[in-house]
């Protein structure tokens, strides 16, 4: 009996009122139908490759893009806050000494790693800072640091084979890149 009384007790603690939920409805033939927006869900095809060569040069570029992605998404955010402070300084001494030490901060926080990625990594990482700039990397480094600036960095980067001149174009020559980004922000790989 005691038992009983405890789970009946203990039942009305448990049991707290419902928070009323209104949704919008749509009415229709004398009846109301209850109308939710749902988030998209993005659906990907399956990806059929014709040999296990193209296979593999497939995943090897998808984890080449996941290993220099948020590099990319990061050196837009710091374009931003960077490119804000920038041009509001009012004197070129000035602007001179902040691009230095945001140069500093920059070198001193990536520096290594950026160092350590492959020639091809590197060429995705251009591509993608197009992309999520809007900006080709010598138009960057030519609006910060000056022509001749851009003119040696775009030097040294085609003795490497890259081209800091380069254009995301996410519809013929980087489509595969682009799928790739698009999975990634999914969660999908």
């Amino acid at each position: 009996m005691i038992i009983l009384l405890m789970a009946f007790v203990a039942g009305g603690f448990a049991q707290q009122a419902d928070t009323v939920h209104y949704l919008s409805g749509v009415k229709e033939g004398g009846d109301t139908i209850p109308h939710v927006s749902l988030e998209p869900i993005p659906v990907f095809p399956r990806r059929h490759f014709k040999t296990k060569r193209l296979e593999r040069k497939y995943w090897r570029l998808a984890m080449k893009v996941k290993k220099v992605y948020p590099y990319a998404l990061k050196a837009a955010e710091l374009m931003a806050e960077y490119d804000a402070r920038y041009r509001a300084s009012d004197s070129r001494k000035t602007r001179k000494e902040y691009l230095k030490a945001a140069e500093k901060e920059l070198f001193d926080q990536y520096g290594d790693q950026l160092k350590k990625l492959s020639i091809s990594e590197g060429r995705i990482l251009i591509k993608l800072i197009d992309r999520e700039t809007r900006h080709t990397s010598y138009e960057l480094i030519k609006d910060l640091k000056g022509g001749v600036s851009a003119f040696f960095w775009q030097g040294i980067a085609r003795l490497f084979g890259n081209d800091l001149k380069a254009e995301y174009d996410p519809v013929e020559e980087d489509r595969m890149i682009e799928e790739i980004i698009l999975f990634i922000e999914a969660g999908v790989i």
